[in-house]
């Protein structure tokens, strides 16, 4: 084989094994799990009591109190949080930060069992004790079921079939129900009626207690069968308890029907209400799996519903409240966008100032490089998200660092003649080293950022591992593929001594640079200053940014939460929100409002969290609008209004 075929060769397996690691890197963008903000453990549990009839400062002494007890003896206990209202206690337990979600289930476990240890401290009546350690959960799609002339409970129905349907889904967690109407059997007793009859309360309890509960009837053999025997008499409808006999302590057996009215409905006042549109509605809350992909859940959601469609009856229409899987694609788009535009300012900027070959080859080396980063992103199934690819563009100007520094030397010595692996090894060998320094001193100006433990850490680590992935594959590159393009590509000029060849610094760009250079040194002290003047600038501006913890979200809602006095009945605030639901459906830009009543929304945002003390008197207003950048003024004209509109209500926008 002689050197052309060899060169050829060379030349084939280079291009070959690039257009691999694009490839993979393509593929590796495709499948990575997407999320529109970084993964993020919610470090708090709710433990919630109820106990029935008790007032608040009851509920304090006699239920919160022993619940507290129980945290307090938590090791990894940051703070506790409690709120007593009229029969029920609600304590919020929040873990130290350094918990992360690897370890949060364990201590959810340790909580479990000391709460269970004071079950014994509370009253007679209270309890048992709820502890939700899924407080935290982000509910990636919310929905809604809403039907004219229909029903909670038909609506239910078809909730249920949703339910077993969407739980099988790919990436889905779990499926809930927000605001759902119980259904009850209501015994209206007559006291006249009782009382001429010798019937007590206490009776009608036990006999209904009696009833419905499954009991062994025996069993009998019936030829070479030995068949079990069904009791008969099981209520199936509540008309059925009509026809059930009393029995009094003089003997007497009384129908219930006698005594008492026995109706069905739901039970009334309702704990929670939901409405979007003004229609009464079932909340359907949809949470993805740990690590999942947000983008493939929210299509596999979709692509079941549209399958089920057939079996919802006509009339029910499945509404859309928040559907995190649009967001992340937004926001995915977008920032791919800004990362290639940033790709294609820095592919200009070398073209300019390095000239065609050397800004080719750089591009090429960076495209490279992102490629590459993303197949390590894939492997360690790094979640795609607005800070991991905002680290990749942060990393931009960094990444061709390194490929300059070994173009723009192997070109000037292929330029002064020197042969192109000669020049190859003379750039590599001289700078590895020192490459290898700078990109780790770049890489360990965040660290800081990945070695914390707090919460902040958690929410930013990928920006990172990010970084520390692409510098370090920049420095590979910069030694391996970036010196043997640079060697195929670049050829010395043609004719000509060695020393005849046009001097590469001989530029009027260079003798400027150089000069300026040359002052500088010769100036030091005056240029220490002026560096040192310049940073203490930075950092007086620095104290002049705003800053927030999570970055404004681009989904195009906003949220009412308006808090009547309280005890107000939850139908008053019912009424109070339908004429907020009216006045702002009216509003140019609006699309919907789903109103959440006596309760916040599931948490449908990472960022979004309902108090934990709401009560009847509370209320909180999702209000989509058709672009997110009319949020400001539709949020501050809503305000505005209603706060006229209902002088007596607390209203905030946010």
């Amino acid at each position: 084989m002689n050197i052309a075929e060899l060169s050829i060769k060379k030349k084939v397996i280079t291009w070959t094994l690039s257009v691999v690691l694009l490839y993979i890197g393509y593929n590796s963008y495709n499948s990575l799990p997407r999320l529109e903000d970084p993964e993020f453990a919610i470090k708090d549990a709710m433990v919630i009591t109820h106990y029935p009839g008790a007032s608040a400062a009851e509920v304090e002494k006699e239920v919160t109190e022993q619940i507290e007890k129980a945290a307090q003896e938590l090791g990894q206990l940051k703070r506790v949080e409690s709120y007593s209202s009229r029969g029920v206690s609600l304590v919020k337990v929040k873990i130290k930060d350094n918990y992360d979600k690897t370890m949060l289930p364990q201590v959810w476990d340790e909580l479990r069992r000391k709460v269970n240890d004071y079950q014994k401290e509370l009253p007679p009546g209270a309890g048992p004790s709820i502890v939700n350690d899924d407080y935290g959960d982000v509910y990636g799609v919310y929905l809604a079921l809403t039907g004219d002339g229909y029903s909670m409970a038909e609506l239910k129905n078809v909730g249920e079939l949703l339910k077993r349907e969407l739980n099988v889904v790919q990436d889905v967690k779990k499926v809930t129900f927000h605001a759902l109407q119980q259904e009850v059997v209501y015994v209206e007793m007559s006291r006249t009626k009782m009382a001429n009859l010798g019937i007590t309360r206490q009776e009608i309890f036990d006999a209904l207690q009696a009833k419905n509960l499954p009991a062994d009837g025996g069993k009998v053999k019936v030829g070479t069968e030995f068949m079990a025997i069904v009791p008969t008499g099981v209520f199936e409808s509540e008309k059925d308890f009509g026809d059930l006999l009393i029995s009094s302590k003089g003997g007497r057996l009384v129908y219930l029907r006698d005594v008492a009215t026995v109706t069905r409905g739901y039970q009334e006042p309702p704990q929670k209400i939901l409405r979007v549109d003004g229609k009464p509605a079932l909340g359907i809350a949809i949470s993805t799996t740990l690590g999942g992909n947000a983008v493939v859940m929210g299509d596999a959601v979709d692509k079941r519903i549209r399958e089920l469609i057939p079996q919802i009856p006509l009339g029910v229409n499945l509404e859309v409240i928040s559907l995190q899987s649009e967001t992340v694609t937004q926001a995915i788009n977008g920032f791919v966008v800004n990362l290639l535009e940033a790709v294609g300012i820095v592919v200009v900027i070398l073209l300019i100032f390095m000239g065609l070959k050397s800004g080719l080859i750089i591009g090429f080396i960076l495209l490279l490089t992102i490629a590459a980063t993303f197949a390590v992103m894939g492997y360690y199934q790094i979640t795609l998200e607005r800070i991991s690819l905002g680290a990749l563009i942060i990393a931009l100007g960094m990444l061709v660092d390194n490929a300059i520094v070994v173009v723009d030397g192997m070109k000037v010595r292929i330029e002064m003649g020197m042969d192109g692996i000669q020049a190859a090894k003379e750039v590599v060998g001289q700078n590895a080293i020192p490459l290898f320094g700078a990109t780790a001193v770049a890489v360990l100006a965040f660290a800081s950022i990945g070695g914390m433990d707090n919460q902040t850490g958690e929410y930013c680590r990928s920006l990172y591992y990010v970084i520390l992935i692409s510098l370090s594959l920049s420095w590979l590159t910069a030694i391996t593929t970036t010196p043997l393009l640079t060697y195929q590509w670049m050829k010395p000029q043609k004719g000509g001594a060695k020393d005849e060849q046009k001097d590469p610094y001989g530029g009027k760009f260079y003798q400027v640079y150089k000069k300026g250079l040359e002052s500088a040194i010769r100036f030091r002290w005056v240029t220490l200053g002026v560096v040192a003047g310049l940073f203490v600038v930075a950092m007086i501006g620095f104290g002049y940014l705003d800053q927030m913890f999570f970055p404004s979200s681009t989904s195009p809602q906003f949220l009412v939460e308006c808090q009547w006095r309280s005890g107000n009945h939850i139908r008053e605030t019912e009424k109070g929100v339908a004429r907020m639901e009216e006045y702002l459906l009216n509003r140019e830009g609006v699309t919907q409002v789903a109103s959440s009543i006596a309760s916040g929304h599931p948490r449908f945002l990472l960022t979004y969290s309902a108090p934990s003390d709401v009560d009847t008197h509370y209320a909180v207003l999702l209000v989509t609008v058709d672009d997110y950048k009319i949020i400001d003024e539709v949020g501050r004209n809503a305000l505005a209004d209603l706060e006229e509109m209902f002088p007596d209500v607390t209203v905030n926008v946010k």
